[in-house]
Order: C-alpha cells, then sequence, then structure tokens
C-alpha cells in the first residue's frame, strides 16, 4: 500500500494525503476526515512515506531517462552514481524506449517503491506527461539539461556555447555551413539553433542549410546524406550533439570526403564518441557528469529539507561550457 492508493481511493493527490498524515494547513476539515477514514480502511501506516526516509541515513533516489544518445546517458550515469555513492542515496533506474516517457503505470511503480526524490534525464525533464505524475505524488524533481516548473534545473548556456562554435567556424573561413538540428521538443534544442542562427546573423554573405535530427546516431547519417548529397554541399557541418556529428563523419568517410580537408565537422558535449572516431571531434564540452553530480546534490538537500512539488518557478544553475578543438576542424580548401 502507498500514498498513491491512498489518493486514489480517496479521490485526492497524494500531497492532499501527505498534508493530512503531516498534519498541514490548508486542507479543508471534510476532506481531511474523508482523508482519514480511508487511511483507517486500508491500514495504510504513514511510515511508508518519504519523509520517513529524510530523517533515515539512506534516500531513494528514482532515475528517468529515455535519451537516445548512449554517450550522453553514460556520463549522466556516471555523475549520478558516483554522487550517490558519497550521499549514501540508492539509485532505481527506469527507461523509455525510443526517447519516450515510460508508462503512467511504470512511473507509478516507481514512486511506490519508497522514492524520495526524482531526476529527469533529457528529454523527460520537459515532458508534461511525466511531471504531472511527479506533481501528483508531491515528489521534489531534479531536471537535467532541460527547464522544469519548481523543479532544479542544472544545465549549460546552450545558445552561447552554439554561438560559440558557429563562430569559430566562421573564423576558420567557412563561408557555407550546415547545422543538424536536435530534438525540437527540447529547450536545450531550440537554445542551440537560436545560438547558431545569432551567430549566423552576425556574419554577410553566408549560406547556411539546417537539418533536422532527433540527437541519435541514425539521425546524424540521414542528416548527413542530405547535407553532403546537395547540389552545393557546405564545407563545414555543426551537429547539435556529438553522436550526430559522428556520424556525418562516417557519412563523409563513406563518400571519400577528408575530414577536414574536404569537410570540417563539429558536434556538441564532448562525450565519448568525440574521441573514439578519426579524426577526434572538435566540440562544445558540456560538464555532463559534472550537471548530474549537481542535480542529485540539490536534490538531496531539497529531501532533507521536506521540499516538494508545487507550482514554483525553476530554479536554475548554468554550469560553464568549454569549446575543445581537435583535429575535425580546419580552413576550407581554396
Amino acid at each position: 500500500m502507498t500514498i498513491i492508493d491512498v489518493a486514489k481511493a480517496a479521490g485526492v493527490s497524494p500531497m492532499t494525503v501527505s498534508r493530512v498524515i503531516n498534519g498541514d494547513a490548508g486542507v479543508r476539515d471534510e476532506v481531511r476526515a474523508h482523508v482519514s477514514e480511508v487511511i483507517a480502511t486500508l491500514n495504510y501506516t504513514p511510515n511508508m512515506m518519504a519523509r520517513s526516509l529524510v530523517t533515515s541515513r539512506e534516500i531513494r533516489i528514482g532515475v528517468i531517462y529515455s535519451n537516445p544518445s548512449a554517450a550522453f546517458m553514460s556520463e549522466l550515469l556516471v555523475g549520478v552514481f558516483e554522487e550517490a555513492s558519497t550521499r549514501a542515496a540508492q539509485l532505481f533506474l527506469l527507461k523509455g524506449e525510443q526517447g519516450r516517457p515510460p508508462t503512467r503505470d511504470a512511473i507509478e511503480g516507481l514512486i511506490a517503491q519508497r522514492i524520495a526524490g526524482l531526476i529527469l534525464a533529457p528529454p523527460l525533464g520537459e515532458s508534461g506527461f511525466v511531471r504531472d505524475i511527479i506533481r501528483e505524488a508531491g515528489l521534489p524533481v531534479a531536471v537535467v539539461g532541460g527547464i522544469a516548473p519548481d523543479a532544479i534545473c542544472v544545465g549549460i548556456d546552450n545558445a552561447r556555447a552554439a554561438h560559440d562554435m558557429t563562430r569559430h567556424l566562421i573564423g576558420l573561413g567557412h563561408r557555407r555551413i550546415g547545422f543538424v538540428h536536435g530534438n525540437p521538443g527540447q529547450s536545450a534544442s531550440i537554445e542551440r539553433l537560436a545560438g547558431f542562427r545569432a551567430a549566423i546573423a552576425e556574419e554577410s554573405g553566408l549560406e547556411t542549410r539546417i537539418v533536422q535530427g532527433d540527437y541519435s546516431y541514425a539521425s546524424g547519417l540521414i542528416a548527413g546524406e542530405e547535407l553532403l548529397g546537395s547540389g552545393n554541399p557546405p564545407t563545414a557541418i555543426f551537429g547539435s550533439n556529438d553522436d550526430m556529428a559522428a556520424a556525418i563523419v562516417s557519412v563523409a568517410h563513406r563518400r571519400h570526403l577528408d575530414v577536414p580537408g574536404d569537410l570540417t565537422v563539429a558536434g556538441f558535449d564532448d562525450s565519448i564518441a568525440a574521441t573514439t572516431l578519426w579524426p577526434p571531434l572538435t566540440t562544445i564540452r558540456q560538464p555532463v557528469r559534472a550537471l548530474a553530480t549537481a542535480a542529485l546534490h540539490m536534490l538531496i538537500q531539497d529531501i532533507r529539507g521536506g521540499a516538494a512539488t508545487g507550482d514554483g518557478e525553476p530554479r536554475v544553475t548554468i554550469l560553464d561550457h568549454q569549446l575543445i578543438e581537435r583535429d575535425s576542424t580546419a580552413p576550407p580548401r581554396s
């Protein structure tokens, strides 16, 4: 029996049940009496509440993810596990498939494992479906690489980072530049595209072409074929993550193009994908492991402090990015 079961039986939200159990004000007398009656009928014991975890040594944290980039998720999970090991936190992982969120039953089943708080990896931090379920459960949440109401939000300045990379390509002398857009449902994707366009607008005489991807390697292959198969292909392509940029390098090699002699390629994230192919990628270093570590650290602070979700503003923490120059970029041939 969980707080969600009590809430369903009483026809109220889990937050209301929590307030009744804790004796909080703001609950009408008739609602308090009805919820108390349901608790007694179901023989529900409040020691299953997340508040009992606040005073115990170990805290249970749920991590929900469905990111198509294996390299990104590898870095994120390493950061979460490293921080959890120093914070006496036990992690419970729940994966959605192909960028989609898990089902409601799966998420509620995770929450029922006495979860005290949740970390959402992109793109799930911006899924209204997922956030609604968490809000109903009254749990604090941390979002990595996205923005969500009343959540801990940890990321980088994506627009500035994409602007920096685009200016770098322009500075090398490139005048025909392609850009592979990420998942359009994520704020990070929108910001990276905005940064690219802002840098392009600062220079005259440039030719650009933007194609759609979804952050997966497979989408990068399709985007690479589309850009390099055109009549006047770009001399530089900026993929908005390393997986797609690595796929573009693969397409270039298949077309017998030298990188960076015939084609400059740049990525974003500085994941393991950036350094395990030839040539290694010039990329934006997004400190994914540090983002995950910071998100879990702040989430545990919220849990210890008894915080819960509501309707407040996001609490945003921005970490620094860095442009890492490697062998995949060079001036265009004359």
